[in-house]
């Protein structure tokens, strides 16, 4: 049964950007009695999208959390839409677009035609400064990061970013929007990579330094963290569920934002997303998989 709505918060929420985190956003939305209203650019996108959504719900029926009636209720309050218009009875929204900026502030300067002053803005980006893809929009003070984890519906953490602008009664919305679903949030402030990719990033980018340096095999390298560390996914296994695409995005921004050469992204990184060896979705990493 789908949880009761906080009366603070608000209850029709747009995500904007229908792929794997925005379908999964979106699932977790309407699984606990919010209206969604799902935009992307193109109707195939959308349909893909949709179809994650439903998928969730009906894995939620065959493990028992979740009843075939209640899966009919969650997929009625999901409308998914081309059109930028129908977004402005949004009154909260969360954007998860690629993670480039000019693709974000894009997004916002048409969000800004149709959403209502009031309506608060919240990025799921996990790297980007949240003060910069403020000052895209003309509501700065109404601008959070929302930065949720894949596989959204499963991973139980959401970080909560605070740009320089960004009011008290802001951040206070957005962390009980995120906790009405079931999520434990953690404050952060605004710096590269905020907490979660400033640690993790590093990591695999120095497991692809070593694979590229022969110092040991891509598996190996993934067994050591695996059963060494008691790691559940090697760090080059989890690139590849990322996105090796994602990854250099994210190792850009870091090296960027912070001009020291221990956020270098790896050049066999660069050659691999070059190549259009993206991981999971493209069927093809570091190892061979079925494209997602």
């Amino acid at each position: 049964m789908a949880q009761s709505l906080n009366p603070s918060i608000p209850k029709t929420v747009a995500v904007v950007g229908a792929g794997t985190m925005g379908a999964g956003i979106a699932q977790v939305l309407v699984r606990h009695g919010y209206a969604v209203l799902l935009r992307d650019v193109s109707r195939e996108i959308l349909d893909r999208g949709a179809v994650k959504v439903a998928q969730g719900l009906a894995r939620d029926v065959e493990k028992g959390r979740l009843s075939d009636a209640d899966r009919k209720q969650d997929l009625g309050r999901l409308r998914v839409t081309i059109d930028w218009t129908e977004l402005g009875r949004a009154e909260f929204v969360i954007e998860a677009v690629t993670e480039k900026f000019d693709a974000k502030a894009e997004t916002y300067q048409a969000l800004e035609r149709q959403c209502r002053p009031e309506v608060i803005f919240a990025s799921n980006t996990s790297s980007i400064s949240v003060t910069r893809l403020a000052a895209a929009t003309r509501r700065p003070k109404k601008f959070v990061g929302l930065h949720f984890f894949n596989p959204v519906p499963v991973m139980k953490l959401v970080e909560v970013i605070s740009g320089l602008e960004t009011s008290p009664e802001t951040l206070q919305t957005a962390e009980a929007l995120a906790r009405s679903l079931g999520k434990t949030t953690v404050r952060v402030n605004d710096f590269p990579g905020f907490v979660s990719n400033r640690v993790l990033m590093p990591m695999i980018n120095e497991a692809i330094f070593a694979l590229m340096e022969g110092v040991a095999e891509a598996r190996g390298i993934d067994d050591v963290m695996k059963l060494g560390m008691n790691h559940p996914m090697g760090p080059l296994e989890l690139a590849d569920f990322i996105g090796l695409d994602v990854c250099l995005d994210i190792m850009k921004v870091l090296y960027d934002g912070f001009r020291d050469s221990k956020y270098r992204p790896c050049p066999l990184l660069e050659r691999m997303v070059a190549a259009g060896r993206f991981g999971r979705k493209s069927g093809r990493g570091f190892y061979e998989c079925p494209p997602s």
